[in-house]
């Protein structure tokens, strides 16, 4: 079966087409990703209604280039992210879904963005080694994105239930809006990564570990956010400017948001037992979050590791093909074809919290 998919969650434009037989057995014939963030990098963040032009003109452009390709003369499904997300920017790829189901008659797959990060592990050829030696499920999952950080306790891909998730703002949202307040322009997180390496302890810089000791897996950044605000008041002008404090802070902002994550990651593999820890998402891009888990993981010998690969970590339409292939084979309730800007990984797990 041949996917063609679209993901417009935020202000990636992206479409993909892959051969599908199943999770571990398809090939990836083309994924575009046309990123926004030149454009919404003077406003400090995505402005809603503009990534919404851009998607509406990026679409045909990118669909025109696989075209030219071949690439969409047999295409079998198509599959389309309905949210979590910017709904403006959600419905320009579900009308343009429907327009291309209308004109090759095809049937469209409703794909949960959250969801898709997960899947975007199978482009790790380690896990897909693992995953068909049964030695992947059970698995913790840990997405961590721009606007959403969830700890999840899978059974199997398409049933989860959700430990945690962030109360206000998210893991890379808070990390964009201190990059924001620093000065350091958007998106915040990779340039947070990349000065970070070059923070000192000069100054001593102390954030707090929100809601760390707290018995549960929900998060809560906002708080950092606002500590970083009232810490600064604390030094004079000059420091403030200098590139050593700047440093320091988005290195202790970092290792807070970071502690955070582990400690609860951790305290969820000591109870459930799983077979493998997932991390997905934008920030699970940041290689010093990618070794601190895996400096955490040999704590816990008989459970896997597994991350996506750089460009399959932050939003693209790849996963959502594969998701969606998924969803349509395995015969699940797709949902409905509309736009839904909180839309929740299904499961509550109220009842499994330690």
């Amino acid at each position: 079966m041949r996917v063609l998919s679209l993901d417009t969650s935020c202000d990636d434009t992206s479409l993909a087409i892959l051969e599908w037989q199943s999770p571990t057995k398809f090939s990836l014939l083309f994924n575009f990703v046309s990123s926004q963030a030149k454009i919404h990098a003077p406003f400090g963040g995505v402005w809603p209604y503009l990534a919404k032009l851009e998607h509406k003109k990026n679409l045909p452009i990118i669909f025109k280039k696989a075209q030219k390709s071949g690439l969409t003369k047999k295409i079998d499904l198509i599959a389309v992210t309905v949210g979590p997300g910017l709904e403006p920017c959600l419905w320009e790829g579900i009308n343009f879904a429907q327009k291309l189901a209308k004109e090759f008659s095809l049937e469209i797959v409703p794909v949960n963005h959250l969801e898709a990060h997960i899947f975007a592990n199978f482009f790790s050829k380690k896990f897909q080694r693992e995953f068909q030696i049964k030695n992947v499920l059970p698995a913790i999952s840990l997405i961590v994105s721009g606007g959403h950080t969830l700890l999840i306790f899978m059974e199997n891909f398409g049933k989860y239930q959700v430990l945690g998730e962030t109360r206000d703002d998210a893991a890379g949202e808070c990390l964009d809006k201190i990059a924001r307040f620093l000065g350091l322009g958007y998106p915040g997180g990779p340039i947070i990564e990349r000065i970070a390496k070059k923070g000192k302890r000069k100054y001593q810089i102390s954030l707090p570990r929100p809601m760390i000791k707290q018995k549960n897996y929900d998060f809560s950044f906002s708080g950092l956010k606002t500590a970083v605000v009232y810490l600064t008041r604390k030094f004079d002008q000059k420091i403030l400017l200098s590139k050593d404090f700047i440093f320091e802070m988005a290195r202790e902002a970092q290792d807070a948001v970071f502690d955070v994550l582990i400690e609860k990651t951790k305290r969820a593999i000591k109870f459930f037992k799983p077979k493998s820890l997932l991390l997905s998402g934008g920030v699970a891009a940041n290689k010093t979050l990618q070794n601190r888990f895996e400096k955490m993981i040999k704590e816990f010998p008989k459970v896997n590791f597994f991350v996506p690969p750089k460009e399959f970590c932050t939003d693209n339409a790849a996963m959502v093909g594969l998701c969606g292939a998924f969803s349509f084979f395995s015969s699940r309730s797709f949902g409905k074809l509309e736009a839904d800007g909180n839309l929740k990984l299904y499961g509550d797990s109220k009842n499994l919290r330690s």
